[in-house]
């Protein structure tokens, strides 16, 4: 009998940094993709709002909304439940300190996650700040954020000028100094996010960071060829699955069409006697 994996801890992914172990968290948005995450080893299930794009269909993720994000953390939690859940708080729901309790606290108490993660640095360290003062574990997200892509001017790489790194680097101090326990990097440069980790007493994860950060990310259905619609650099595919869930739809079709599909074995049978007592039944039911 498989026995269950231990969840981790604040503490032991904090640790991770003086350890030298390699955190692996990947985004999963769904109960089936927990589960895989829990038997696979993950040692951290990450509710990402990018759920909006892979799970929902819309170009970014800006439309997730709190009722979205909390229905597909329940689902996540129940998929994995022996796995550390970090749950991302979707756009504008962290405006405002209140917003950010208010919020953070459904993450905690409805879903039953294990961590909440918005997004900024400097800007948002007072945000930060809030959620550590009230006890709630918190994690945050720079360089390439999502939920400000607009003012980016799209997917871009952040961190390619001495300037722009710096800002990164500040981003990342009042992170730490904020109480956050990890932070994230998306798309900077990989000599640029190693030094910066390097700074930092927290550890790092990466998504399209390099090998310098603490952990990496990746989205469950990016390396494992779910979502197709686009394949960013940084994605490598560990698995082909929609070309496997593809090719079984297509022979599904194709038997049923010409009526080999189903076959005796996959259909259920009745006694005999009381298939013979069947039919005399119906022909009964014509004579009245």
């Amino acid at each position: 009998m498989a026995t269950q994996p231990q969840k981790r801890t604040i503490s032991e992914i904090r640790e991770s940094k003086q350890t030298g172990e390699k955190m692996v968290y990947m985004s999963v948005p769904d109960y089936t993709a927990a589960q895989w995450a829990e038997m696979g080893g993950v040692d951290v299930a990450v509710v990402g709002d990018s759920l909006a794009m892979i799970a929902h269909g819309h170009p970014n993720t800006v439309p997730a909304t709190m009722e979205m994000m909390i229905l597909h953390s329940c689902a996540v939690r129940r998929g994995a439940p022996n796995t550390f859940v970090l749950g991302c708080m979707p756009y504008q729901s962290y405006n405002t300190i209140d917003r950010a309790l208010t919020n953070a606290t459904r993450f905690m108490q409805e879903a039953i996650c294990d961590a909440v993660k918005p997004q900024g640095g400097k800007s948002q360290a007072h945000i930060l700040k809030a959620l550590v003062d009230a006890g709630i574990p918190t994690a945050s997200h720079i360089g390439l954020t999502p939920h400000t892509v607009a003012m980016f001017g799209g997917f871009k790489i952040q961190g390619r000028t001495a300037e722009s790194a710096m800002k990164i680097l500040e981003d990342a101090l009042a992170i730490q100094d904020a109480g956050c326990f990890m932070l994230e990097f998306e798309a900077v440069p990989a000599k640029i996010a190693k030094v910066i980790s390097e700074q930092l007493e927290i550890p790092t994860i990466g998504i399209g960071a390099g090998a310098g950060t603490d952990g990496q990310i990746l989205l469950c259905y990016d390396l494992l060829g779910v979502f197709t619609d686009f394949k960013p650099k940084f994605t490598k595919r560990y698995a082909a699955l929609t070309e496997v869930a593809v090719g079984g739809i297509r022979q599904y079709v194709e038997e049923v069409k010409n009526g080999v599909f189903p076959d005796d074995d996959h259909s259920y049978n009745t006694p005999p006697e009381e298939y013979e007592k069947f039919l005399t039944l119906v022909e009964q039911r014509k004579q009245v």
